[in-house]
């Protein structure tokens, strides 16, 4: 006999025929069937208990779902309790242990690719169990904080069971059902679950997050993705103008964002002014904020992550936290140390779509190391229980907290060059030698620099014809960059910078340029345009003589940019970096008719000593 609470709910009222308790509307699911669990937050808690509890429950059923959030039991010992087979899309903490234990097929697809495979019946799906809003006066409910493959599953379903709670949030946008689609409503009346995020206060962690939020732009699109990274990042926003969220999930990050105004989307090109995403993980302070409102989009996982609509965003980020890379850039984000962790998600669909769209910006970040610091997380090349989830052809911005890479386009020796920088120093040396070992870097090729790099040290200067330019430490991959502004050099100006007739620089001579040690010598290059298509338009150095406390100087500067203010501009943050460093000045010996150099040096400091020799001036800057 069906359960009836009494006295029922009036918004149930019209469907009484279809509401009973949990326990009858399980005892319906046959034995070998394949049961959908609704995703994250919106898991149907008390029909997943009703069904683990019953006592004889049926055979050889597997339970389905991208992931859950506190639907399935552990014991003391941490041991998942499930009764069944699971087959998952995500191995997040509900899982994690089901793994260990052998109860659990992990299926390491995009969740974007789903609903196609269940439509197409590849992935099964007999009975789905959800969890629903009340019903509107018109016999709507809706999905709530979860969407997502929720729709496909209901499609396929023979038989769609639906815990309705009055605490769930009704979404907007395309996350309605009917009831007629719904064949038992189990009411219940419990907090949905909540998912707050605890701030992540490491240092490695928050440097990275600082990293990501300043290649965002004002104007950006954003997705948030699972990672803690990504949502570190957002705090880091407040002083940009009209983002964005076009997103596969969304959490309690957006909301400062959303009060301080800087989340408008009015510069988005699919859906305006919305934050679209497919669901929400977060406290009741958001789920709050999404109820009844219009400003939120909340549409299923393959229409959010269709890759035409991504790549169409404008200026679309997505943000990928990845557990290690090789050398060559292919990015493993689901398996470690041999055990899987995580899974796909949606981040490739994500990151193809972020690197299509105009001005957008595909990030891969991760700490340099594991948490005890005992591994490298990039390494010579992906162990052998590390798959690679992301194609080294799809990896554009790599970030840790040691800086940012830019892969695409580059070649092997680039991108191995580029990613030993970003490693731990005391693991570089040995990746070094690894690189060399397996080809990807010269035997000509030296390792100097095992410092952090400096991003504090960035400077954006507007010169006097109101051009911007970025000022910034060298690194070891500048080195076509360098090679590039040489070649546009005049004869006299390779001349007055290297006192000989000089047709190319090798590759030691261009290294010397760039690939410095940060403590007796010192680089630096001013940058024009974007960071993945960057143009180095200047370089100075200088070399520190320990007996003198002073530094030899020498300086490259674009003939398209010479008059501009940008040597002096330059010189001036040399002096500042000097200064830091406790250095008395500089010195530098030039031609004669280097009027130029003369200029900047009379220009940087009022104690100059100009010496006149046969042949060249030897000057004196004391800072």
């Amino acid at each position: 006999m069906k359960f009836r609470p009494v006295p029922l709910n009036a918004l149930l009222e019209p469907y009484a025929d279809k509401v009973c308790d949990a326990a009858h509307a399980v005892a319906q699911i046959r034995n070998g069937e394949h049961v959908f669990v609704g995703t994250g937050c919106a898991a149907p808690r008390a029909l997943v208990q009703a069904l683990e509890c019953m006592p004889r429950p049926p055979a050889d059923v597997e339970m389905l779902h991208f992931f859950t959030i506190k639907a399935f039991d552990h014991d003391e010992q941490g041991r998942c309790t499930t009764a069944f087979r699971h087959r998952s899309f995500f191995v997040g903490v509900d899982m994690r242990a089901a793994v260990k234990q052998g109860l659990v097929d992990y299926v390491p697809m995009s969740v974007a690719r789903v609903p196609e495979m269940m439509a197409l019946g590849r992935i099964p799906v007999d009975v789905a169990l959800i969890q629903v809003s009340q019903p509107d006066a018109f016999g709507y409910v809706s999905l709530g904080v979860s969407v997502d493959i929720i729709p496909a599953a209901i499609a396929r379903a023979r038989l769609v069971i639906a815990e309705v709670n009055p605490n769930m949030p009704r979404s907007m946008g395309d996350s309605t059902l009917h009831i007629s689609r719904i064949d038992h409503l189990v009411p219940v009346d419990t907090p949905i679950t909540r998912f707050e995020r605890i701030p992540v206060q490491e240092d490695n962690v928050q440097r990275i997050a600082r990293y990501i939020a300043g290649i965002i732009d004002d104007g950006s699109t954003l997705q948030i993705g699972l990672g803690e990274v990504a949502h570190e990042a957002l705090q880091y926003l407040t002083d940009r103008k009209d983002l964005g969220v076009h997103s596969d999930l969304i959490s309690d990050a957006i909301i400062p964002l959303l009060m301080n105004g800087n989340l408008t989307g009015a510069r988005k090109t699919n859906k305006p002014f919305k934050i679209v995403a497919s669901l929400a993980l977060g406290s009741r302070a958001l789920y709050d904020l999404i109820d009844s409102n219009p400003l939120f989009s909340f549409e299923p996982m393959d229409a959010v992550c269709n890759p035409v609509t991504i790549a169409a965003q404008h200026k679309m980020v997505a943000i990928a936290q990845a557990y290690s890379i090789d050398l060559t850039g292919q990015v493993c984000i689901d398996q470690f140390d041999g055990e899987f962790y995580s899974g796909i998600g949606s981040q490739g669909e994500f990151l193809r779509g972020a690197s299509r769209s105009p001005g957008g910006k595909p990030i891969v970040c991760m700490t340099a190391t594991t948490a005890d610091g005992t591994q490298s997380r990039i390494r010579p090349s992906l162990l052998a229980g590390e798959a690679a989830t992301i194609a080294r052809t799809d990896v554009h911005y790599v970030v840790t907290e040691y800086g940012i890479a830019y892969l695409f386009g580059k070649s092997i020796r680039e991108r191995a060059t580029a990613l030993i920088q970003l490693a731990h120093p005391q693991f570089r040396p040995e990746l070094f030698a690894q690189a060399q070992a397996l080809g990807y870097i010269g035997a000509d090729q030296t390792l100097q620099n095992l410092h952090a790099y400096p991003v504090e040290d960035e400077l954006t200067v507007t010169l006097k014809d109101n051009r911007t330019v970025l000022l910034r430490p060298a690194l070891s991959s500048d080195a076509q960059g360098i090679r590039d502004l040489f070649h546009h050099l005049s004869e006299e100006d390779i001349y007055t910078r290297f006192f000989r007739h000089v047709r190319g620089l090798s590759n030691a001579e261009v290294q010397r340029l760039c690939n410095v040690n940060d403590e007796n010598e010192v680089a630096f290059v001013a940058t024009t345009g974007a960071r993945e298509a960057s143009e180095i338009v200047a370089q100075s150095c200088y070399f520190i003589n320990p007996t003198t406390n002073l530094a030899d100087t020498a300086f490259m500067v674009h003939p398209d940019w010479q008059g501009s203010g940008l040597g002096t501009a330059l010189q001036n943050y040399m002096v500042a970096h000097a200064k830091k460093r406790g250095l008395r000045g500089f010195v530098a010996d030039v031609l004669p008719n280097n009027t130029r150099m003369l200029r900047l040096a009379r220009n940087g400091s009022t104690t100059v000593q100009v010496e006149k020799n046969s042949d060249s001036v030897h000057i004196t800057q004391l800072i």
